[in-house]
């Protein structure tokens, strides 16, 4: 089965899509209309859908619950215990399935422990959201995003280096500009 591993103790719904070499490890349950892509890491506990998209890549760490509405792209890190919300304004008594509202977590993103991400925000690729933050308003690519409610701090290398006034990676050597307030690779 594409070298797929489910623990035995995890539940997988009927109509999911898992791509090769994926591993969900213990206690966890993937919901109907969920795509999971390649080589990726679901640990314990962690509650995926329904109609969720996961990339290639990702890896999900223990204690996570993923709701419809949330599209998680290629090599994304979510920490565990992250939260995610799927409507601005729950009630227990009212039942608000259509206003889910859409969440995307970009390419190479890494979302922190224990961090909060509302609902119909963008965490832009390759930008890291600090363990305990509370996003809610979209993260500039490249950016590192702290407190509650998150503020940028500092930017981030696409190999996660955090990047002083030189804008070089100290990791790679790759250059970076800033334009108008967001970062960019520097093209050569």
């Amino acid at each position: 089965m594409n070298n797929i591993f489910i623990h035995e103790s995890s539940f997988i719904d009927e109509n999911v899509q898992i791509g090769k070499n994926t591993k969900i490890w213990h206690f966890s349950h993937v919901l109907s209309e969920v795509k999971i892509g390649e080589n990726c890491s679901i640990g314990q506990n962690v509650v995926i859908g329904p109609r969720v998209i996961i990339g290639s890549g990702c890896k999900i760490q223990n204690n996570v619950s993923l709701y419809e509405g949330l599209v998680v792209e290629d090599d994304v890190f979510l920490g565990p215990s992250c939260v995610f919300t799927n409507v601005v304004n729950p009630r227990a008594f009212v039942v608000r399935k259509e206003e889910f509202k859409k969440t995307v977590l970009e390419r190479g993103c890494s979302v922190g422990a224990n961090s909060t991400i509302v609902c119909g925000t963008k965490i832009g690729k390759y930008s890291m959201v600090g363990a305990g933050a509370v996003v809610t308003k979209d993260v500039k690519p490249y950016s590192v995003v702290i407190g509650n409610p998150a503020k940028h701090h500092k930017w981030i290398s696409k190999s996660g280096a955090i990047l002083d006034e030189s804008l070089r990676c100290p990791l790679t050597g790759e250059m970076y500009e800033e334009i108008d307030g967001n970062l960019f690779p520097k093209e050569y």
